[in-house]
């Protein structure tokens, strides 16, 4: 499933999109307006030169007053070349989905946090051509959740706590309640709540401390669907390495390919359209004796 903390930090959010949401009205007091309807779409930003650019996670809020790209951005430290590419970024995706564009940051840093808050000014002084203000969520505003009635209330909410809040002195009540309250949902969602945050628990002791825990609820780390999310990021990855390899040839692509690509679930094959890709004249060459 997730294999890294800064993998776990963004998606989470693809488990749970109005969690985003929730942290930016409750966490960070920003008036987003509340969604009616919201959805993942493709986190690819390559152009048809061999550039590539990806943002972590990117979602789509439909609400009553517009719509939205939320860009989510999992930051492990201070990082100045990001300074080029969310400017870049946003600029591309309103061009591209004509949708105002909204950039989060989540760290489990402090000094990350505080850098990646700065406003981002293009221009001269007196004069900015481009203003960045990212929305910042950390250590620092994201609620300590070590009661666990207040976790039973808010499961991904407590999740989210674990895992910028997991060292250091209240690590064990944090873990303790979360540990509760995932006992009152269904299986299937704690399974990858328990994933995301051992991902994202560095100190040593922490997750020990956290797969103890979860040793007295076995089936999270026996269920299935731990093995079908892997899966499920390996098929993403061979789709989008497919069309990629057309974009990066020059090799145009029609809607009706890229939506077939899109639809495959079956590895194997995306395999063998991924190795076609590198050769074939024609984006329809993919499919050849299919």
């Amino acid at each position: 499933m997730v294999g890294s903390s800064h993998e776990a930090l963004h998606r989470i959010f693809h488990k749970d999109p109005t969690l985003l949401t929730k942290a930016l009205q409750k966490v960070l007091h920003v008036s987003f307006p509340e969604p009616r309807e919201i959805a993942a779409l493709n986190v690819d930003l390559t152009e048809i030169e061999p550039v590539e650019r990806r943002v972590d996670t990117l979602l789509r809020a439909e609400t009553d007053e517009g719509t939205y790209l939320l860009v989510v951005e999992s930051q492990g430290k201070v990082d100045d070349r990001k300074r080029g590419s969310w400017p870049y970024y946003l600029s591309y995706l309103y061009e591209k989905y004509r949708c105002e564009p909204v950039l989060i940051v989540i760290t489990q840093s402090s000094a990350t946090a505080r850098w990646a808050s700065r406003p981002i000014r293009l221009g001269f002084p007196g004069w900015d051509s481009l203003t960045v203000r990212p929305l910042v969520l950390g250590p620092d505003n994201v609620p300590v959740i070590a009661d666990e009635r207040q976790a039973e209330q808010d499961v991904p909410l407590a999740v989210l706590s674990a895992m910028t809040h997991g060292r250091g002195p209240q690590a064990p009540a944090i873990l303790e309640s979360l540990a509760s309250a995932l006992r009152t949902i269904d299986p299937d969602s704690a399974a990858v709540f328990v994933q995301f945050v051992d991902s994202c628990l560095a100190d040593p002791q922490a997750k020990q401390m956290w797969r103890d825990l979860m040793t007295a609820i076995q089936y999270f780390w026996r269920h299935p669907l731990a093995e079908q999310v892997r899966e499920e990021g390996r098929v993403q990855d061979r789709q989008e390495m497919t069309l990629r390899i057309l974009e990066w040839r020059g090799i145009p692509v029609p809607d009706s390919v890229r939506e077939r690509v899109s639809a495959c679930t079956d590895l194997a094959r995306l395999e063998v359209w991924a190795q076609r890709a590198v050769h074939a004249a024609e984006a329809t060459e993919l499919f050849t004796d299919e």
